[in-house]
């Protein structure tokens, strides 16, 4: 009989106790800032940040760092800022944003953070919500994004991160970067006392109505991620960390946060870099997202295209001979997911394959595989992937070439992992098995009840990482976190035997693309429902590099549009109106036309920006109802019911 769906990591594992070992020292600290004290006595002429394309040039040792973060915090003292104030911080990647980060909360305040380059309604929203006292942004253009809005809130500070000469005629008091840690060299820090449970940063994420939430971390929350992760990943002091995804995001910070506590040296590249940094500046890791990966495999494929018929079939073979090999090789070390719990035939026969296949896949690798992977990163060990699962494709390819991916799974809620896959139990297609102190329950959506193992339900997590809460929100606090703390992910998914977890999909509405991005579909669909051509839709995407669309036409206006038109059209009853050529809802006029009212609509809606553009479609002739299933009694669309019925259509769609 299966066993209740509930996975505890409670206790490390033998590999994952000898990987803590080397960093007990964290685990005494209270608050994050003290790492950095620790990190500069361990490590400190190491290089700690790089950025290669600052100008000029930024290299920071951890002295260094420790030493600018010191004095932002004095700097910060000195100019009124005090413990439990808000300060917002609006910036991209840069040394200067981790100085900025830490400084803040070395003063014992609280970082509201968010990317500069998002919509000034956004920024303004945070910092109205967040009843921020002070401002720290990237440069002049992100001020003056602001400026004009800023006197209706009570903003007293406003800093640059740039080396710009603030305008001496603003009523504002600002300073850049340089005049902060000026006034800090003067200033006597007065040390501030911190608890694991005082609050460290605002982290706002979009909810399902569309407005921004302020997710409340702790130190705890952030410091439980420091002191766990080395039980999924052994980093070596002097290792080099590639840094592409936004550092104000919880997943990249943890990361960050994480690698430099071990006294590896953080590398900023960019989007344009990325695939070039990945051998120039020789990274052991790369933190990385399943677009990412995608567009690293479109790379390869692209060119391996240019290759002779002939050299192309030979490495088709081969791959294909290696697919064989991998997935015998994963039944045979109990890492198949789809043969769990397999026969003792099963083992036999996929030790014999094994052993037949390894030759040729030895040889694939030494002719093949290690010019890709030199061609990827020559020094790379291992990418840990997050934001959103990684398809079957890629998870295959890279284990054939010899490149390991641990894919890890959390919220920014959670601060943000959960779960991860080892190395030393990579459980392709899953998102691994819990992190220390971490307990994931599968419970009915119904019921609450905790379900068996390999039923599907919803993703419930308990333990350190925990966030505190919604920031002045405790209505939608309570909605996701019980009693008993444990909190209510709106994932669906499923325990194996060995308790990794496998996620299957959503129950809210938010959809992250493959690219890490959050996007709330509601606004999209009722955007689009505005044309008198559109009666339902429900936009898809989850994982995918852009969204997705299920159309339901309204067939009486598009008949009128095909009679206008002097069109045939064949509708699904297989009545038609009258015209002089034959058309149906896949024929490119048809298909033509509603493009042109998606993407009228979808842009002319307010906040528009390009994560919301439909890439796919496909119109489809039944309606959502509540008699097949797809409609609540409130006459609201069952998402998930609708992606179970449709989801062969939607893998072909995105094909």
């Amino acid at each position: 009989m299966n066993a209740p769906a509930i996975a505890i990591a409670s206790k490390p594992t033998p590999p994952e106790r000898q990987n803590l070992e080397h960093q007990a020292d964290y685990n005494t600290i209270s608050a994050l800032p003290q790492v950095w004290s620790l990190a500069a006595q361990r490590f400190g002429d190491t290089v700690a940040l790089e950025n290669p394309y600052a100008k000029p040039e930024v290299k920071l040792t951890f002295a260094q760092m420790w030493q600018q973060i010191q004095q932002f915090a004095a700097g910060l003292q000195a100019l009124g800022v005090s413990a439990g104030d808000r300060v917002a911080l609006f910036s991209e990647n840069s040394s200067r944003w981790f100085v900025a980060d830490q400084g803040i909360m070395t003063t014992g305040a609280v970082d509201v953070v968010r990317s500069s380059q998002a919509e000034q309604e956004e920024l303004l929203y945070i910092l109205k919500d967040s009843e921020a006292t002070a401002l720290v942004v990237e440069n002049q253009d992100t001020l003056t994004k602001l400026d004009q809005h800023l006197h209706d809130l009570p903003i007293q500070l406003v800093i640059l991160l740039s080396d710009q000469e603030p305008d001496a005629e603003s009523e504002l008091n600002i300073l850049n970067f340089p005049q902060v840690l000026e006034r800090g060299k003067n200033h006597t820090f007065q040390p501030i006392e911190q608890a694991p449970d005082t609050l460290a940063t605002l982290v706002y994420t979009s909810g399902t109505t569309g407005k921004p939430k302020g997710v409340m971390l702790s130190h705890g929350n952030l410091l439980h991620q420091v002191t766990s992760l080395g039980a999924i990943v052994q980093l070596e002091a002097g290792d080099r960390v590639l840094s592409i995804l936004p550092t104000w995001h919880v997943y990249e910070r943890a990361i960050e946060y994480f690698a430099l506590s071990q006294g590896c040296t953080l590398i900023y590249t960019t989007l344009r870099h990325v695939k070039r940094d990945l051998n120039a500046q020789h990274p052991n890791y790369f933190v990385s997202v399943p677009r990412l990966l995608e567009s690293i495999y479109e790379t390869v494929q692209k060119q391996l295209s240019k290759e002779s018929a002939r050299k192309q079939r030979l490495v088709n073979i081969l791959f294909s001979i290696s697919d064989r090999f991998i997935k015998a090789r994963r039944l045979v070390h109990g890492l198949s997911l789809e043969h769990q719990q397999p026969s003792g035939f099963q083992r036999l026969w996929a030790r014999l394959q094994w052993l037949t296949l390894v030759l040729i896949h030895v040889l694939a690798d030494q002719f093949i595989y290690q010019k890709i992977r030199e061609q990827i990163g020559a020094n790379l060990k291992q990418t840990i992937c997050g934001g959103g699962a990684l398809s079957q494709k890629l998870d295959d390819f890279y284990e054939i070439i010899g490149i390991e991916v641990l894919e890890g799974y959390g919220l920014t809620e959670t601060s943000p992992v959960l779960t991860a896959r080892r190395s030393w139990h990579n459980l392709r297609g899953s998102a691994g098995k819990p992190i220390l102190e971490t307990e994931i329950r599968i419970v009915d959506p119904d019921t609450r009840e905790t379900l068996l193992q390999g039923e599907k339900g919803l993703v419930w997590a308990r333990g350190s990482q925990i966030m505190q809460g919604y920031y002045r929100n405790p209505e939608a606090t309570d909605k996701v976190i019980d009693a008993q703390g444990w909190f209510n992910t709106e994932d669906l998914g499923w325990l194996t035997v060995q308790e990794d977890l496998v996620l299957t999909g959503r129950a809210k509405d938010t959809i992250v693309l493959s690219n890490g991005e959050n996007v709330e579909p509601k606004p999209i669909e009722n955007a689009c429902m505005r044309s008198r051509y559109i009666d339902q839709m429900v936009v898809v995407g989850q994982d995918q590099r852009s969204l997705g669309a299920l159309i339901v036409p309204n067939f009486d206006n598009l008949q009128g549009w095909a009679a206008e038109n002097q069109y045939h059209l064949q509708l699904p009853d297989g009545e038609s109106a009258s015209g002089e050529e034959t058309i149906d809802l896949n024929s490119k006029p048809v298909q033509e036309f509603f493009r042109q009212e998606i993407n009228r609509e979808a842009k002319n809606r307010p906040g528009y920006n390009p994560n919301d553009r439909i890439g796919v479609f496909r119109l489809i002739s039944e309606p959502f109802s509540q008699e097949n299933g797809m409609l609540t009694q409130t006459l609201k669309v069952k998402r998930h019911v609708v992606r179970e019925q449709y989801q062969d259509l939607i893998d072909e769609m995105f094909a």
